[in-house]
């Protein structure tokens, strides 16, 4: 099995590109399972219905969220409804949508959990625990469980890497928009990488217009952060699992740019 992860969309740019590479990257690669984050796809902060789709129609078998999840409100309207978007687990009981989500592509089924770290991020619930209760639901059930652990503390995504090494093929860290160059896999046969990174404008600031973030550092005056223009990449791993022992056996880093050219 292999499992293609894209890494937060941001706005048009991130769109814009990744419509202009998934079918090479499909090509490739050619992926078991086709997961992205979505949670700044929408002007840099949440997802819209219509983005949900366009991201299905792309070919990509499920979304991850964040902590921008809810920024826009029309999302109360349909994340109930819709069974291939998860948003961080350790939201409050009676938060709409769902933490895992169980994906069947041929003859896979893989679990798909999304939770958001606690350091310099608002308050949820203990992501250690919440994830252990959510393994138990699906262990010995699915082919691959595959955690997207949104988190802001490097040392927090490490900690739930070597948390869950060898009960899961996959922990992957979002949220900081920048790729680390940490991909490996762990003792018990767990891929992991602390940050994918970002799939959207390249000559911004995390994705945001640069002067903008620099009138706010500088000034620390109320400012309004725009989506970035001009050059455009796509950040994203490609993780590799053996089907006999269920253990990941590699993790690729993927990194492009608009104009990037593709090799067979």
């Amino acid at each position: 099995m292999k499992i293609l992860f894209i890494g937060d969309v941001v706005g048009a740019p991130g769109r814009h590109i990744l419509q202009q590479f998934t079918a090479r990257l499909k090509s490739k690669y050619n992926p078991t399972v086709m997961l992205v984050n979505g949670e700044n796809a929408a002007h840099g902060r949440g997802i819209t219905k219509s983005i949900y789709h366009q991201l299905l129609e792309l070919g990509f078998h499920g979304v991850t969220m964040g902590n921008h999840t809810f920024d826009n409100r029309d999302i109360f309207d349909w994340i109930d409804d819709a069974d291939r978007i998860v948003r961080p687990a350790n939201y409050p009981e009676g938060t709409p949508g769902r933490g895992m989500m169980v994906l069947k592509v041929g003859n896979k089924k893989i679990a798909v959990i999304n939770v958001q770290g606690t350091v310099f991020l608002p308050a949820l619930g203990d992501p250690f625990r919440t994830v252990d209760a959510l393994i138990a639901e699906v262990e010995g059930e699915v082919d691959a469980i595959f955690v997207d652990v949104h988190a802001e503390a490097t040392s927090e995504k490490i900690a739930m890497g070597y948390h869950l090494d060898g009960r899961v093929q996959a922990v992957v860290g979002t949220h900081t928009h920048v790729q680390t160059a940490d991909e490996r896999v762990l003792d018990g046969g767990t891929a992991y990488i602390t940050d994918v990174g970002m799939t959207g404008p390249l000559d911004g600031v995390l994705g945001m217009r640069k002067d903008d973030v620099l009138r706010k550092f500088k000034t620390q005056l109320p400012t309004r952060f725009e989506v970035a223009e001009g050059r455009e990449q796509l950040n994203g791993v490609l993780i590799h699992i053996d089907d006999a022992t269920k253990k990941a056996t590699k993790i690729e880093r993927i990194h492009l740019t608009d104009q990037s050219i593709f090799f067979d």
